[in-house]
């Protein structure tokens, strides 16, 4: 793998981790529960730091480390708050809806693990990606845990 597939595989998680971090923003916002809401600004700004690392690895390998999120994230933030807006900040939709953006994430890091990353670059990748599994599964079991709780008022 040449140092520009290199920089460009950062690049890409960079803006995964950017996408993360205004996601579980967005989340915290429309979240009634204070837990949650803690948990997901605890999240948003451990993508921050993940981002950080990623952009200083990019500029040891000489390269430009992007610096936004991608125009998909930015789509989901708008479904979020559209979703959110609709449903009445539904718990449970915000959840299902970071999820969905948690998905994407660990899409995004597989798929760079796939790839012959210098292993350096590729320790950082996995230690990361161990982090985005546990996100996406606290996610998954809090939006689990209110449907169970909304199923049990019924």
């Amino acid at each position: 793998m040449d140092n520009d597939d290199v920089i460009s595989t950062l690049n890409d998680l960079i803006e995964t981790c950017k996408d993360g971090q205004e996601g579980f923003r967005t989340c915290a916002e429309d979240i009634s529960d204070s837990q949650v809401k803690k948990l997901f600004m605890d999240r948003a700004q451990s993508c921050a730091t993940a981002a950080s690392e990623l952009q200083e690895l990019v500029r040891s390998c000489g390269g430009d480390p992007e610096t936004s999120s991608s125009l998909s994230g930015t789509l989901h933030r708008r479904w979020v708050d559209i979703k959110s807006a609709v449903t009445g900040k539904d718990d449970e939709a915000i959840l299902n809806e970071c999820e969905r953006g948690e998905d994407v994430a660990v899409s995004s890091y597989r798929k760079a693990l796939e790839k012959d990353l210098p292993m350096n670059i590729k320790s950082v990748v996995e230690r990361q990606y161990n982090g985005v599994l546990r996100n996406h599964d606290q996610v998954k079991a809090l939006r689990d845990q209110i449907r169970t709780a909304k199923n049990l008022t019924r």
